[in-house]
């Protein structure tokens, strides 16, 4: 049997789950007449203190719909130069929105205000005109890094003051927050529009939440339309999303822990050059050169153990609720053998 490490994307509902998409009252969300579809709106509205949210099929979604919501086009966009929205939305910013990436160096995906400030640019005919911040919270790229709400709150003070939309990417939000113990309704406060994942680390098959104020989630609604993403009886989809936000919060403490584990394996490991800081359930190292990926994933695969490449020298794993502790064992195990 192969450990899937690839990503928390490859989950699988449990059987738990799986009973109440079959058990789930159903309608046609276009008509906003799915009343499961309904229920799971208006629990992430509340879970964030926001009046209105929107049920997406992917995150890619959710995010490319906040960008054209909040913006013009000719408008810009800061963000970390690892952001998703930049890195792995085939440029959906520029065919969407007509809009321009303004891109920090901040750390492992991780940008401040006096950063923000300082590319905010001046009005001139010249000039794209910079109107939304976006954070992402897990950084995928920076290696699950976090942003604690004692950063995030500079970065929306200066946001109000001079006029920009504060937009949070928290594909793997829950991550972060178990990890902080800060809440959801605080996280909300910070944000003009938030966007948390449900496929991930959360477990459910499909979907994506667009959380923000009710004119913000009218105007989503004709865009997610127009992108195809108006779906029917998506009460079955949405009944997995309620189960997740239930039932498999508290569990990505577990995930987070194994990441860990195999953070602190490969430190020691004579072939790895470096190990980034493991916050939450994302695993990214560099190896030595001549080392490559590919040719680590090939011996790591042989062994039973599935990852991804992140360059040509760099590997990620990431935990989630399929990976047992047996299995971070026999993953610690092949680490050594493998890297030494």
């Amino acid at each position: 049997m192969k450990i899937n490490l690839v990503s928390d994307t490859v989950t699988r509902p449990t059987p738990e789950m799986l009973q109440a998409m079959f058990s789930a009252e159903v309608g046609d969300d276009v008509f906003k007449s799915d009343p499961t579809i309904n229920t799971l709106e208006a629990k992430a509205a509340l879970l964030f203190n926001k009046p209105a949210a929107i049920f997406c099929p992917s995150g890619t979604m959710t995010n490319q719909i906040a960008i054209k919501v909040h913006t013009q086009p000719l408008d810009e966009v800061i963000c970390d130069h690892y952001s998703h929205v930049y890195q792995y939305e085939t440029g959906g910013y520029a065919f969407n929105s007509g809009v321009a990436m303004n891109l920090l160096q901040g750390t492992n995906g991780k940008i401040v205000a006096d950063q923000i400030e300082a590319a905010i640019k001046p009005l001139y005919d010249w000039l794209p005109v910079s109107k939304l911040v976006v954070l992402e919270n897990t950084c995928n790229k920076g290696g699950g890094s976090y942003y604690t709400l004692d950063e995030i709150l500079p970065i929306r003070n200066l946001c109000q003051k001079r006029g920009l939309k504060l937009h949070l990417d928290g594909a793997r939000l829950f991550n972060a927050l178990i990890e902080t113990g800060e809440t959801t309704q605080a996280v909300g406060a910070h944000f003009d529009s938030i966007s948390i994942c449900l496929s991930k680390g959360l477990g459910a098959p499909v979907g994506s939440l667009l959380i923000g104020e009710t004119e913000f989630i009218r105007q989503a609604r004709r865009f997610r339309k127009v992108m195809g993403g108006g779906m029917r009886q998506a009460g079955y989809l949405a009944a997995a999303g309620i189960y997740a936000l239930d039932h498999h919060v508290k569990r990505l403490k577990t995930d987070n822990d194994h990441a860990k584990l195999i953070g602190e394996t490969l430190e020691s490991c004579a072939l790895v050059e470096q190990v980034r800081p493991v916050k939450s359930n994302i695993v990214i190292f560099d190896l030595k050169v001549p080392h490559t990926a590919e040719t680590i994933l090939t011996k790591f695969e042989t062994r039973g153990i599935l990852a991804s490449a992140f360059g040509p020298h760099t590997i990620r794993f990431v935990t989630h609720l399929e990976v047992t502790p047996a299995m971070i064992e026999k993953t610690q195990t092949v680490i050594g053998e493998v890297l030494g």
